[in-house]
């Protein structure tokens, strides 16, 4: 890891922490068990990328220079709604795991009910912190859109919409998948579709809502973009598939490469509940050629950003050189 990710990852969890430290109710706040819940999950040492790659893409989009108003809230939003997924995950009746970040899971530390509210909250304090943040009821109601259509199932064609009809599963679709496939033969159309949805989706919805906050940010400012806003949002998509998907292709190579301890949760789950992987499609070589391959195009959507562009392009190169 280069020094100047290093610094992009501690400057980025602080403010995360700092934010949610803010948002998230203290310990003694009754009903006392829900928020001890809450918060045990929230800070038990994650990375906290998804937050960080919402504020470089806010940051990117409106200049390269200042972290947007709000930016630090919005990706705290999205770090909730990834942590409820990963407690929901962790459950008896999912993937029944009982370590997590190398601390006890969630139910096992509080019992599933209590888990299973403490997700279910975090979710809605997700959508309440977003609803809060410093920007015009538009851009508010485009990242809310954007964002709840990431994290859900999946949706058909909409009469009326201008929606296209036949959006990608989000993460709770993807979730599904994972689960009904889980002893089927892997293909690689299945292990795809599950990868963009599970993972995929809020790692792109991550950059595209920090896009979304930026891009107001910089029209008010009257900065000029490299390029119309619509493309600039749309290569933020590609960048954020590309990466996403790398993202959960060095995460399937990890789980078969090493321990828990240095997984900080359980390692092999992955090959002992027969799901569909990167790897058992296409073996441990190809499965690294093609996150190499997902990051250099995730490198050229951002070509017009130019120099602005950099931080966001170390932390993609950093999602397939990460070793846990």
């Amino acid at each position: 890891m280069t020094s100047e990710v290093q610094q992009l990852l501690t400057t980025g969890v602080a403010l995360t922490d700092e934010a949610l430290e803010h948002l998230l109710p203290a310990p003694t706040v009754e009903p006392h068990s829900i928020h001890r819940a809450m918060r045990h999950s929230m800070f038990a040492g994650g990375k906290r990328l998804r937050p960080i790659l919402c504020m470089e893409a806010a940051r990117m989009v409106n200049g390269g220079a200042d972290l947007p108003a709000g930016a630090a809230h919005l990706g705290s939003a999205i770090e909730m709604v990834h942590t409820y997924s990963l407690i929901h995950d962790d459950l008896p009746a999912l993937d029944n795991d009982d370590l997590r970040r190398g601390k006890p899971t969630c139910h096992v530390a509080f019992g599933e009910a209590i888990a299973i509210l403490a997700g279910d909250a975090l979710q809605t304090l997700a959508f309440q912190t977003i609803s809060q943040l410093p920007a015009p009821g538009t851009t508010l109601v485009e990242i809310i859109r954007e964002f709840s259509f990431a994290i859900g199932t999946g949706v058909g064609p909409v009469p009326g919409s201008d929606l296209p009809g036949d959006l990608p599963p989000g993460m709770i679709g993807g979730q599904v998948m994972d689960i009904e496939s889980e002893g089927a033969k892997p293909t690689p159309e299945l292990v795809e579709r599950i990868h963009r949805a599970k993972t995929g989706a809020l790692i792109t919805t991550s950059i595209v809502c920090g896009g979304l906050l930026g891009l107001g940010h910089c029209l008010a400012s009257g900065h000029k973009l490299p390029c119309t806003e619509e493309d600039a949002i749309a290569r933020l998509r590609t960048f954020g598939e590309s990466a996403g998907l790398a993202f959960q292709i060095v995460d399937d190579i990890l789980d078969v490469t090493q321990s828990s301890e240095q997984l900080g949760k359980t390692a092999g789950k992955d090959t002992a509940t027969e799901k569909a992987t990167w790897p058992a499609v296409y073996g441990l070589e190809r499965s690294r050629a093609d996150a190499a391959s997902l990051i250099a195009d995730a490198f050229a959507a951002l070509e017009p950003f130019g120099k602005s562009a950099t931080p966001l392009k170390s932390l993609a190169q950093y999602l397939v050189d990460r070793t846990h």
